[in-house]
């Protein structure tokens, strides 16, 4: 049985075909996943998901650096009262998706500059909040990997409450994850031909603190890249990486990354 760590199910709420792509996903052998809140306006769908399907279906609270705007501090402001249950349903399991991105910022330079500096703002809000809650991170780094780590680093934030999602640097990044007790998790970009660094940076981590996940409906794994993703396709990342990357038994990968998934989350 597999967990999913890394999902946005609106999508599949919003179309109508929520239940569809579970039923899948559990007849491919996924026994739970967690869906990843982005900004305001997904995590009480995400919390009403979760309530409907207990055990089955976890969430988490967070502003996705691509959400990002000059309401930042609002939207923070927002989290509270998920993490104190004055809305009731169940709580988040981590705070995240939070962290940088060089990519999608503005073309023009002075807008460009303005939005990062908002991304750093509201990255550092949420790992305060992190570190006063003692609850998992769950780091988006696009183009601002070095930044992202002098942030944690500097927030005191446990880096062992620390993954970065969807890693997609190398073996010498990995290893500043793993010297100060973070970890990475892997998105279907591992079955990619052009990912040699990313499969190198999963040989280095190993299997002890190995995580898989979909980040659906993004980046969907060979055999089925070019479709929309879905949970069920952890099962195609997981079973690569057992045989291609690891090169251990699919049974083992995916009990050692199912237990790595409930203990990093306390699922």
């Amino acid at each position: 049985m597999l967990i999913d760590t890394h999902t946005h199910l609106e999508t599949f709420a919003r179309q109508g075909t929520l239940d569809a792509a579970l039923a899948r996903a559990r007849a491919a052998g996924v026994e739970a996943m967690i869906t990843i809140g982005t900004a305001n306006d997904d995590w009480a769908l995400y919390r009403e998901i979760a309530a409907a399907r207990p055990g089955f279906v976890h969430y988490t609270v967070g502003l996705h650096p691509c959400s990002v705007d000059e309401t930042w501090a609002a939207q923070v402001a927002e989290m509270a009262a998920f993490w104190d249950g004055e809305k009731g349903g169940p709580r988040p399991v981590a705070l995240g998706e939070c962290g940088l991105d060089r990519f999608h910022l503005p073309k023009e330079p002075a807008e460009a500059e303005t939005v990062f500096a908002w991304q750093r703002e509201a990255f550092a809000a949420q790992l305060a909040w992190a570190k006063r809650l003692n609850c998992p991170v769950v780091v988006h780094s696009r183009g601002a990997f070095a930044e992202c780590v002098e942030m944690i680093d500097a927030s005191g934030v446990e880096w062992a409450r620390v993954v970065f999602h969807c890693f997609v640097e190398g073996e010498a990044e990995m290893r500043e994850v793993m010297r100060r007790g973070g970890r990475g998790s892997f998105t279907g970009i591992l079955t990619y031909k052009s990912a040699e660094n990313v499969r190198a940076a999963a040989k280095v981590q190993g299997l002890e603190r190995f995580m898989v996940e979909t980040d659906a409906p993004y980046l969907t794994p060979v055999p089925h890249r070019g479709k929309p993703n879905e949970p069920a396709f952890v099962r195609h990342t997981a079973e690569f990486a057992a045989a291609e990357v690891l090169e251990v038994p699919f049974a083992t990968l995916a009990a050692a990354s199912t237990a790595n998934a409930r203990a990093f989350f306390g699922l």
